[in-house]
């Protein structure tokens, strides 16, 4: 069995569709620069409230992603 090690890096994805849209957004764009992307871990999750925009939700979702190194 061969041995791996991997790096965490911390991004922030936000949708005003909902938390999964937000996390999908953050792990494409990642996937742009990261290789051997393996898992992610989401640590928090808040919103942005627009009063200008008839209290319009925007969800971010603070995530780690976990890439094996080569």
């Amino acid at each position: 069995m061969t041995e791996s090690v991997y790096k965490k890096v911390e991004i922030i994805g936000t949708s005003p569709l909902g938390v999964s849209e937000a996390i999908k957004q953050a792990i494409d764009k990642a996937g742009e620069s990261l290789r051997h992307m393996s898992w992610f871990e989401v640590k928090e999750i808040r919103g942005h409230i627009d009063a200008a925009k008839d209290n319009q939700v925007l969800f971010q979702v603070t995530l780690q992603i976990g890439f094996r190194l080569e």
